[in-house]
């Protein structure tokens, strides 16, 4: 009797090192297929830590080990993010026989076969028949969670006059610096567009945000006028992002920029000092289809079509997972 291959997953592993950034992309992704999931975090030593992606993963963590966070049973799919999960997703490939399907975000930096599937942005430079090229890195605010968070009542938002404007701080990194006068320059321009534009912001900063620039912020918040989130729980920033009529964000975070672009909402981009190349093609290609615009500058409350890399990623793995188990069968 010929047996249908099943060609949905039904199980779904998220393997990171714990990285916010990387954990959130991949939780944004796996959530977009709608498939249960399981977040397994990895923590190499020394001297395996230093070798990954290309070096073993540390035998401490191997499958056999109590408390392995890649013991099995494998599930359909494992979604893996950050250098140091690469080297895991090839162990888990090979201890599932080949059955797991296996998908990076961002370059593994070991070339296309690290992975089944692999999504870069676009102003990386990877490129292959299995990698997925977007402008936008995906992220957990799809178009239906920001029109649920919208609809909330959350009275220190609703409170706020309109324009309401999310600032969205980043900080220090490889390729930018935050130096004082940058700070200074970012708090002068936001209170100049408080008083030029009356509006009221709803601020976010980082752990990477110098403390001297979270202190001018936290500080600006106390007039009653502005909300300042420093990273208590519960994190508003989906609340900020779906209530807002423009955002304001920092160029050294293209994932946090990509989030704001999936709103429609315009969005405002103060550069610090430094820049990079990528960075910079990056933000010419959102500026060419009016996603953003420059700060300090005026406010603009123009909307656009949402820029969503979540659901395509979600989408492709769907595809090539039924191909795979197809071909599989076919065998």
């Amino acid at each position: 009797m010929h047996i249908e291959p099943e060609t949905s997953p039904a199980s779904i592993w998220i393997v990171t090192d714990g990285k916010a950034g990387d954990l959130a992309q991949c939780i944004g992704v796996a959530s977009a297929l709608g498939v249960p999931y399981e977040v397994r975090t990895i923590a190499p030593r020394p001297p395996f830590s230093w070798w990954l992606p290309y070096g073993p993963t540390d035998p401490r963590e191997w499958e056999t080990r109590p408390g392995s966070p890649i013991a099995p049973p494998y599930p359909d799919i494992v979604i893996g993010s950050g250098r140091r999960a690469a080297a895991y997703l090839r162990r888990i490939k090979r201890l599932s026989g080949g059955r797991t399907f296996t998908v990076f975000l961002k370059d593994p930096r070991t070339g296309p076969h690290a992975a089944d599937l692999i999504w870069v942005p676009a102003h990386d430079s990877l490129r292959g028949r299995n990698v997925l090229v977007t402008p936008t890195s995906p992220h957990r605010f799809s178009s239906s969670t920001l029109a649920s968070l919208r609809d909330e009542s959350i009275p220190d938002i609703d409170r706020l006059p309109h324009p309401r404007v999310a600032v969205l701080i980043g900080g220090d990194s490889r390729h930018h610096t935050f130096s004082p006068d940058d700070q200074q320059h970012f708090l002068n321009s936001l209170k100049r567009t408080e008083e030029e534009e009356s509006a009221h912001f709803m601020i976010t900063v980082s752990r990477r945000t110098p403390p001297a620039l979270s202190s001018g912020l936290a500080g600006l918040a106390t007039s009653g006028k502005h909300l300042f989130w420093a990273g208590d729980a519960p994190n508003p920033l989906g609340h900020y992002l779906a209530k807002a009529d423009a955002i304001i964000a920092t160029a050294d975070s293209t994932n946090m920029i990509g989030e704001a672009a999936a709103t429609g909402k315009p969005v405002h981009v103060f550069h610090p000092g430094g820049g990079h190349g990528k960075i910079t093609n990056f933000l010419e290609s959102l500026e060419r289809q009016g996603v953003i615009h420059p700060f300090p500058g005026p406010i603009k409350t123009t909307t656009y079509e949402p820029i969503d890399a979540t659901p395509v990623i979600a989408d492709r793995i769907r595809s090539d997972f039924s191909a795979s188990r197809q071909r599989e069968a076919a065998t």
